[in-house]
Parts: structure tokens; sequence; C-alpha cells
């Protein structure tokens, strides 16, 4: 059975993806100097970068709905706020997902994209901070948890008889 609503349990997966990605990115350049070999090595952070990019469409696409449900009791414009910065941090996790996969690349050309794929991994926690943080106020601040749950509550109501035949 599924969590409804579904956002607040979805966005965890990017949270931790994106704090763990520049710490596999940094483990394995370690590893790689130390004589692994590139390529297997170079797996663990491309998919880690491509489950980020995927869990972090997956939070939009569930947050898109929570925002319309949401946007009826909090102000649109912090909702619209936080569904900016995460179209955002959609956006440049697939960048770094791309240069990720980039790392790949044989020889001297690899050699440069692997660090600066790390480099970039580890800037994209400012995004995602962003995100988070607005996230947070939306919640914390704004009241939009209870918004939210007043609604999945609703929905989960068993339809009577009676209504049913209104219907």
């Amino acid at each position: 059975m599924l969590p409804n609503p579904l956002h607040p349990a979805v966005v965890h997966f990017p949270i931790v993806l994106m704090f763990l990605l520049p710490i596999s990115a940094a483990a394995t350049l370690w590893a790689i100097r130390r004589g692994w070999a590139t390529r297997n090595a170079w797996a663990i952070p491309a998919l880690v970068a491509g489950a980020l990019t995927l869990s972090a469409w997956a939070a939009l696409q569930t947050g898109q709905d929570q925002g319309e449900v949401v946007e009826k009791r909090v102000p649109e414009r912090y909702v619209e706020s936080h569904e900016e910065a995460a179209e955002l941090f959609l956006i440049l996790s697939g960048v770094v997902f791309a240069i990720t996969a980039a790392g790949f690349v044989r020889g001297r050309a690899g050699a440069v994209i692997r660090p600066a794929a790390t480099v970039a991994s580890a800037a994209l926690v400012i995004a995602g901070y962003r995100v988070g943080h607005s996230g947070g106020e939306l919640v914390y601040k704004h009241g939009a948890a209870p918004a939210a749950s007043a609604a999945a509550a609703t929905a989960a109501q068993p339809v009577t008889p009676e209504e049913r035949s209104d219907r």
C-alpha cells in the first residue's frame, strides 16, 4: 500500500542520493587512483547519478499533484517557488548525470571529466538545499502538510450508497 500523500515519501530519495553522489564520486576517484578498473569503478557514481535524476523526476511529478491540493490553503507564490526550485534541480541533476556518464570516456578526456563530474555533483547540493528548504517552509511555516493530509483523508473516505446514487 502506498502512502497518501505520496510526495513526502518520495522526496527523501533525491535528498539522500544528492548527498551520496559526491561521496561516491570522490571515493571512486580515490579507488581509481589506487588501481581499480576505471570503467567498473565509475559505474557506481553513474548509477547513483541516474537514480538521482529518476528520483528527482518522481518527486517533481508527485509534487505537482500535491501542489494543486496545497495551493487551496497555502499562498500560491510559495508553492510555485518550491516547484520552480524542483524543476531547476531536475534539470541540473540531468546535466550532472550526463557529465557523470561522460566519465566513461577513456584517456585524458575521461581523466578530466570524472573530477569535473565530482565537483558538479557537489555543487548540485546547493540546488537541492534550495528545494528542500522551500519544501520545509511549505510544511512547517505555511501549513502544507495539514492541507495535503486533509485532502488525502477526504479522498480516502468510502463512498456511501446515497452518495453513489447522487453521481
